[in-house]
């Protein structure tokens, strides 16, 4: 089997793995956490084979370059990064509870792939990526992001968890934060199945269609219900969240345990953003670009996302923040990551365009 078969086989576990982890996270049964943590594993190491093959594919084509440097390959290996990182957290903790928050993350990365239909070819480095700081600047900055999904995660749970009433800034916070991004996701899906059925290239894709069958529709009346829709799924889950809170309470996870946690991933993940995301990253950029800093969109917001992190270390050590407020730095945190990585490539143009879908 070729590397397409096994990256097929991860892609379609970790969504099973998410269903089961979801029914597992509602039904508490101790079989469906036993099946999700075997799913998951089995599917991580089919996406293992698969990065192995692909890179041999690479040699054989007489390219010889690791499967990191375009869009497909980097997405691919944040899942991979971000698996990792869950597995080894269950077994150290034994928390499967937590995989009914990650790997949500991990099925929605892999069925972005599909969604926009970007491209899965091997093709040879462009000039500005042949260098030698490729893999350590790509590596880092992806298990950096990982940790930061991880974190996401814990965070999200913890202020699930320790929001009482609905009039707390925090359960507004994370209500309309989840609800927001769900609805994105269910829009973008409607787009795809309009793209599918109309056909076109993949850049028309973003340029012609995203949200274009709801929020940016040429009827207005169509525009206005999926904005009504939006905040009705918004109001619906202000309302209801209390059910999610009361089932992450039974499994007993100690609110104590989400918040070390969140600190402690981000405790790993900060200095090898540090590390390999700027501080290699500026040194890359220099023998590619003849200077370290450029203003460059990507590198712009890499430093937002470092100075978010930033922030929440130094409130927790110097300011004492513990709870609620750092766990809504973290969940914002993750949110400014998903937009240096996807958004910066879809949205701007830059030195780093060579990220982008084609």
């Amino acid at each position: 089997m070729n590397s397409a078969v096994f990256f097929g086989i991860a892609e379609i576990g970790y969504f099973v793995a998410m269903m089961i982890y979801i029914a597992y996270f509602v039904f508490k049964g101790e079989y469906l956490g036993k099946s999700a943590t075997t799913v998951t594993i089995v599917s991580f190491v089919a996406q293992t084979a698969a990065f192995i093959g692909r890179w041999i594919e690479s040699y054989n084509m007489g390219i010889g370059r690791p499967p990191l440097t375009n869009l497909y390959e980097s997405l691919a290996f944040f899942v991979w990064c971000l698996m990792l990182g869950y597995i080894i957290v269950e077994f150290k903790y034994k928390r499967r509870s937590l995989g009914a928050f990650v790997t949500p993350l991990a099925a929605l990365a892999l069925g972005f792939i599909d969604l926009t239909g970007m491209s899965k070819r091997i093709d040879p480095l462009v000039p500005a990526l042949q260098s030698n700081w490729l893999l350590a600047h790509v590596t880092m900055s992806f298990i950096a992001y990982a940790a930061f999904g991880l974190s996401f995660g814990a965070a999200l749970m913890y202020l699930i968890v320790k929001t009482e009433k609905r009039s707390e800034p925090a359960y507004v916070f994370w209500s309309v934060a989840g609800s927001v991004f769900f609805t994105v996701i269910f829009a973008m899906l409607l787009d795809y199945m309009n793209f599918m059925v109309v056909g076109g290239s993949t850049e028309s894709f973003i340029k012609n269609y995203l949200f274009k069958t709801t929020f940016r529709n040429s009827s207005f009346s169509i525009a206005l219900f999926s904005y009504i829709a939006a905040i009705a799924v918004i109001f619906t889950t202000w309302r209801y969240g209390y059910v999610l809170k009361r089932t992450i309470e039974s499994f007993n996870v100690p609110v104590d345990f989400l918040d070390e946690l969140n600190y402690k991933v981000i405790a790993v993940g900060f200095p090898i953003f540090t590390l390999g995301g700027l501080i290699f990253g500026a040194v890359w950029a220099d023998q590619a670009w003849g200077t370290y800093w450029s203003w460059d969109p990507k590198e712009t917001w890499s430093l937002i996302t470092w100075l978010v992190y930033a922030f929440y270390l130094h409130a927790r050590y110097l300011r004492g923040w513990r709870g609620k407020k750092v766990a809504v730095v973290s969940v914002v945190g993750f949110i400014t990551v998903i937009f240096t990585y996807l958004g910066v490539n879809i949205l701007l143009s830059g030195l780093h365009s060579y990220g982008d879908l084609m």
